[in-house]
């Protein structure tokens, strides 16, 4: 993520009420997991795959905190059977904040599948999400997702492009 956003996106978590955060390194998103981990508002605990990342981010929940899993869409993959399990059989919130490897103006050939899953795979759970990317709906789009995450007790995502990451 450019440096300029962090900063918001961080402001974002707070006001959702985020205290918890866990993750899988990418990246586009590093920088924010980097922010997360020095923030002392947040408990982070970086993990090996999105899967375990859910757990974490689900047991937290139950330990009445509100978390953020912040990972590459690729790991939307990884994750599916923890969301299925913990989300849709016990109606834990988790919200999801990805980057939108894949997207238009993508410049990886290897990363072009992962935005042509992404949204098939989140309908298919069904994640409500959006796609963030202007600027100046980061801050709003992360609050509103992780509001809906919590209040409907089922995750909701937020989906970071465009001009926020390149």
């Amino acid at each position: 993520m450019k440096e300029d956003y962090i900063r918001e996106t961080l402001d974002g978590f707070k006001e959702a009420g985020i205290t918890f955060a866990s993750g899988v390194p990418d990246s586009w998103l590093r920088n924010v997991l980097e922010s997360l981990r020095d923030d002392s508002n947040f408990r982070f605990i970086p993990v090996s795959n999105e899967g375990v990342g859910f757990a974490l981010c689900a047991g937290a929940w139950l330990a009445g905190r509100k978390s953020v899993l912040v990972m590459e869409n690729s790991g939307l993959r990884v994750a599916a059977e923890a969301i299925s399990r913990l989300s849709i059989g016990a109606g834990i919130p988790v919200f999801l904040l990805m980057s939108y490897r894949g997207d238009i103006g993508e410049t990886e050939f290897w990363a072009i599948n992962h935005g042509r899953t992404m949204e098939p795979l989140l309908q298919a759970l069904r994640i409500p999400y959006t796609i963030i990317r202007k600027p100046e709906d980061l801050k709003k789009g992360i609050v509103r997702a992780a509001t809906l995450a919590f209040v409907s007790l089922y995750p909701a995502a937020a989906v970071i492009g465009g001009d926020i990451v390149w």
